[in-house]
């Protein structure tokens, strides 16, 4: 079966409706929205729009399951995850052409991330029975302390498009490992691999009310009610900055608690000792993953003066070279950007940092045609005033700025409000140390494109976020710890 009959057979499989208290339903309006596919434009179908009431319903199915789900055996909770990661990988076929037509992300890159996705399940599944405790003797002996770490409860996850399968894995499966109940609300722009991810664990032996789903168009009226009802105790949300601060807000009522994994502007910084093949390579996976709409894009690169034009030249060339086309084609590289506003932005970027003296190295223009591509593009020479260089650009536009300095290059990269990866290529033992301490972020790539994985911990720092997703400390997220003073 081609990718595009595989696609129209995802498309078609999966239930357009709401997933609440382990029943498919239509929205209580009867309303509907339509999903589109971003290579053509087109909507692929319609799915049930959730209202507000239809999140309470959700939210009473989550704290009915909470006790009894709270109270299952670690293990076997954890092999629910296990089972559900199974699945995902026996389907990884279907599941990808599903979300490469929603999505628009080249097939083999969404063949990638389902078995990412998949990951979080076995890393939590193991996580599970894990969760530990404490006990000592108080200092002058009189008493006996007991820890012990109990989960905090009905907890509303809020994913992004961008990654529609992995970051709905990423915050399921530790919350399913703790013990939480969940209700989720997908992006409105991919809400189909939500919905497939919730028949996955239905199979897997989730419990009804465990796991609820909400597509809907109006995601503020829908989310606003549950942080401000008092029964929700936890938010995980993946997005923006801005919608991001505008959440915290509503959670400061309830004193909820809060993990946020918000906007990124990563700098990629290329020292002229590095090894500039491995370090072109890496600006290609770093720039390039998910046609660069990833929070971990590298946004700003640059490259000391030594080396600035051959790395320029190199990675234009690379650039240059991709091949671009409909996601579920044979061969593509670069797919659509998600929608018109996210292509208009990308035009728009590159046009204000030409207007101040950047040099395009190759495209820099939109590309013909339906769907909503936009080419690969690098310019060199980007000023300190391009709105590029403070923007998150979510787009394969690849600015590059060169550097004299370690010191000059270290207060441009922090140089912003956002804190999440940076990216250094060295082969200077000590340079790298000093560079990776100095950086203002939460992860940096060390001769590397790539940071993510279900086993570290994923997040940022200053307006890039609150806490941490995956690793160890990913399931602490979802627990809380009590005291119990002994006599």
């Amino acid at each position: 079966m081609g990718e595009f009959e595989a696609a129209r057979t995802a498309v078609s499989a999966v239930p357009k409706r709401l997933f609440i208290g382990g029943e498919w339903r239509d929205a209580s309006s009867g309303r509907t929205f339509e999903v589109e596919d971003p290579a053509t434009g087109k909507a692929l179908c319609s799915v049930a729009d959730a209202t507000p009431a239809d999140g309470l319903a959700a939210l009473e199915a989550a704290v009915a399951a909470q006790p009894s789900w709270a109270a299952t055996a670690p293990r076997e909770r954890g092999e629910v995850l296990r089972r559900a990661y199974d699945l995902l990988l026996e389907r990884r076929e279907e599941l990808a052409a599903l979300m490469t037509a929603e999505m628009g992300k080249p097939y083999a890159e969404s063949l990638g991330e389902v078995a990412y996705a998949a990951e979080f399940f076995r890393w939590f599944a193991e996580e599970a029975v894990r969760v530990g405790g404490d006990y000592a003797v108080a200092p002058d002996g009189g008493s006996r302390f007991l820890v012990m770490r109990q989960p905090v409860g009905p907890s509303l996850l809020v994913t992004p498009w961008n990654f529609p399968m992995a970051m709905g894995t990423r915050k399921i499966g530790p919350a399913v490992a703790a013990g939480c109940t969940m209700v989720l609300k997908p992006a409105e722009q991919t809400p189909l691999s939500a919905l497939a991810l919730a028949g996955v664990l239905r199979e897997a032996g989730l419990p009804d009310g465990v796991l609820s789903v909400l597509p809907t168009a109006a995601p503020g009226e829908v989310v606003e009610p549950l942080l401000r009802d008092g029964r929700i105790r936890k938010l995980s949300f993946t997005g923006s900055t801005e919608v991001g601060r505008l959440l915290l807000g509503q959670c400061a009522d309830q004193v909820l608690r809060v993990s946020l994994e918000l906007g990124g502007n990563a700098p990629f910084i290329v020292f002229a000792d590095a090894d500039l093949d491995d370090a072109v390579e890496g600006a290609m996976l770093a720039k390039m993953r998910n046609i660069g709409e990833a929070c971990t894009a590298a946004n700003r690169f640059y490259a000391q003066a030594p080396i600035a034009e051959e790395f320029t030249r190199r990675l234009a060339e690379r650039m240059d070279g991709l091949v671009i086309g409909p996601g579920l084609e044979t061969g593509a590289q670069v797919g659509p950007l998600i929608d018109e506003a996210a292509r208009q932005k990308a035009a728009t970027l590159v046009e204000d940092a030409v207007a101040r003296g950047a040099v395009i190295r190759t495209h820099g223009r939109v590309a013909e045609g339906p769907g909503y591509f936009y080419p690969p593009t690098v310019l060199s020479g980007v000023p300190a005033d391009a709105r590029m260089r403070h923007e998150e650009i979510f787009a394969p536009v690849a600015p590059v700025t060169t550097f004299e300095t370690e010191d000059e290059v270290l207060g441009w990269a922090n140089d912003t409000a956002h804190g999440l990866v940076a990216y250094v290529y060295t082969t200077d033992l000590a340079r790298a140390f000093r560079v990776s301490e100095s950086l203002q972020t939460g992860m940096v790539g060390l001769n590397r494109g790539v940071v993510s994985n279900p086993a570290a911990p994923f997040g940022g720092v200053k307006q890039s976020g609150l806490g941490r997703e995956g690793g160890k400390v990913g399931i602490e997220e979802f627990l809380e710890t009590k005291y119990i003073a002994i006599a």
